[in-house]
């Protein structure tokens, strides 16, 4: 029977890459001379430092669009609270969710259940594994959670005969 996942990837290298143009891209304007503004990248958490709020949201404004264009989806973001680190200074922790939590999971489960397309679903470790009798039926469900889902970014993929 056909198959295929339905997942939850990040490209870490392109994110990497992202963040340290990101950083040299703080480093050169002019109203970040002087200040302690970058952001710091470990695995799938990334930290941001400034003088102020309105700092982080200058930098959020340089990160974000080059994350776009090394095309790694800003969905998968959580943004943590500001925190307040010695004088005057802030930080803010940003997580990069990689994998669908058992929520979203269920959910999805029970909309393609809801839907009355003929195909099962069933939640494996960090991905729903979607079967079908027809590959007509799973494009079906690819589109329907691709209408869905549109708040975390999926992909579909290791697609079987």
């Amino acid at each position: 029977m056909p198959s295929f996942d339905i997942t939850s990837e990040v490209d870490l290298v392109a994110l990497k890459n992202a963040v340290e143009v990101a950083n040299r891209k703080i480093t050169n304007r002019y109203d970040f001379k002087g200040t302690d503004a970058r952001v710091e990248q470990s695995d799938k958490l990334m930290t941001l430092f400034g003088d102020s709020d309105f700092q982080l949201d200058q930098m959020k404004a340089i990160l974000l669009p080059e994350m776009t264009s090394k095309k790694v989806d800003v969905r998968c973001l959580e943004y943590g609270d500001l925190q307040k680190v010695g004088g005057n200074k802030v930080k803010q922790e940003v997580k990069v969710r990689v994998g669908i939590d058992q929520e979203l999971s269920k959910t999805i489960v029970r909309m393609l259940k809801d839907s009355k397309l003929k195909v099962q679903a069933s939640i494996q470790g960090e991905a729903v594994r979607v079967t079908g009798a027809k590959r007509d039926i799973l494009q079906e469900a690819i589109a329907l959670v691709k209408k869905e889902v549109t708040d975390f970014p999926v992909q579909f993929g290791n697609f079987r005969e």
